[in-house]
């Protein structure tokens, strides 16, 4: 699961300065997902390797091996580490590029002290060779959250980061097996610089990385001042006070860096957040037929979402967190506010926003809203990386939408 960047990319860039990028238009050619090893067992629901539909990626992210304090060593713990060849030896049956996520919201604390200086940034390149050849992977997925900027709340932290990941990028591909890799990063908007703003100028990233995730998700949650769009794809028309970023705005803010958007894939979610508000806040009308968008929320009071989300408890920094409220699709449709198709249930009052493109739905009865995707947004959003030319589309996760509903509709839309 990933978490909302701290400083995010202002949201003035237009669909009308996007389509500039169009200049560099290719076909869509990467159809990939994140793959979590806590989801494939000891879990119900399950999703399994077995249970993913290979024919239908190109790549397929195993999620995390986590950092360490211990710049030799990555943490896979937490991630069913005897998935792991089964998830490898599936994907290259399939023809299927195999990954390792390195890092992730809670395992990205220790990137900045491993990439430091020289000494550890070389010591640090053969701790992610001798993983990938321990594992037989084809390639690593660097999703540091954030690179000079404050994740989870107790990273490590250095005004110099993104330098050394440049720095350790260029050591990475200078390693014979490293050459030969797929190497790409998880981001949101451009790095942040040594002046704590997004840097100007990325091209020399796009030198050593294949392509950039751009995660355009946990826009709008439980921390925001109201119920927003978890995923928008554009929101330049939402109220100036409700423009957090979108896909426009953070694909836009690497183009102008430098970085192709060739190069460029987008994240999408499989996933939405809950939030508690009241029925007079809910609906803009006395008859309660029309959602209202960016509805206030009861902040006080954290609704649970599916099997999967994450229980309250105290962190990895020791700091107590309360009941995510993230509801998978499958969720949406396990918990009767879906039909098994994922279009909404006649009985269950729903809203399509179609400036940002995302859905609505209500339960009048726990007064739970829930902002999320459905295969209309996820159409939209295959049809715009179509027309941007970008490379593709990576979900977060594959295990959320175990029927493909999501999957078809944005691969199709987006020409694959």
């Amino acid at each position: 699961m990933y978490y909302p960047l701290l400083v995010v990319v202002p949201s003035f860039i237009s669909l009308a300065i996007a389509g500039q990028i169009q200049q560099f238009k290719n076909k869509p050619s990467i159809s990939s997902a994140w793959f979590t090893g806590w989801h494939a067992a000891d879990i119900k629901p399950a999703f399994a390797v077995a249970d993913v539909s290979w024919d239908k990626y190109t790549h397929l992210i195993y999620s995390f091996a986590e950092t360490t304090s211990n710049v030799q060593t990555l943490d896979l713990s937490g991630s069913e580490p005897t998935i792991l060849p089964v998830f490898v030896k599936t994907a290259h049956q399939n023809g299927v590029k195999a990954m390792i996520s390195v890092g992730g919201w809670t395992g990205s604390r220790f990137f900045s002290t491993d990439i430091a200086t020289a000494a550890n940034r070389t010591a640090f390149v053969k701790t992610i060779i001798d993983f990938v050849q321990k594992y037989n992977l084809d390639g690593v997925n660097i999703d540091w959250e954030y690179p000079n900027n404050q994740g989870i709340g107790c990273n490590t932290i250095n005004k110099q980061d993104s330098s050394h990941l440049l720095s350790f990028l260029k050591a990475l591909r200078k390693d014979p097996v490293g050459a030969t890799l797929v190497v790409s990063a998880a981001v949101v908007g451009p790095f942040i610089g040594s002046n704590g703003d997004p840097m100007s100028d990325v091209s020399a990233f796009a030198e050593v990385l294949d392509h950039v995730q751009v995660m355009n998700y946990d826009v709008n949650g439980p921390w925001s001042a109201a119920v927003g769009p978890n995923a928008p794809l554009n929101d330049t028309c939402a109220p100036d006070n409700f423009q957090s970023g979108s896909a426009v705005d953070f694909v836009s803010a690497w183009s102008q860096a430098g970085f192709p958007t060739s190069k460029i894939v987008l994240g999408v979610a499989s996933y939405g957040h809950s939030f508690v508000v009241a029925e007079k806040d809910a609906f803009t009308d006395s008859k309660k037929t029309q959602l209202a968008l960016y509805a206030p929320f009861n902040a006080s009071v954290a609704p649970a979402g599916d099997a999967w989300d994450d229980a309250a408890g105290v962190d990895e920094c020791g700091n107590f967190q309360s009941q995510g409220g993230v509801i998978n699709f499958w969720g949406l449709i396990a918990q009767g506010y879906l039909n098994p198709d994922g279009t909404p249930k006649a009985s269950v009052p729903y809203m399509y926003d179609t400036c940002t493109q995302t859905p609505f739905v209500y339960n009048t009865t726990t007064k739970v809203m829930i902002s999320y995707d459905d295969a209309r947004s996820f159409a939209a959003k295959g049809a715009w990386i179509k027309s941007a030319g970008l490379a593709g589309f990576a979900i977060w996760e594959a295990g959320g939408d175990p029927n493909d509903i999501l999957l078809d509709s944005i691969r199709t839309a987006a020409g694959f």
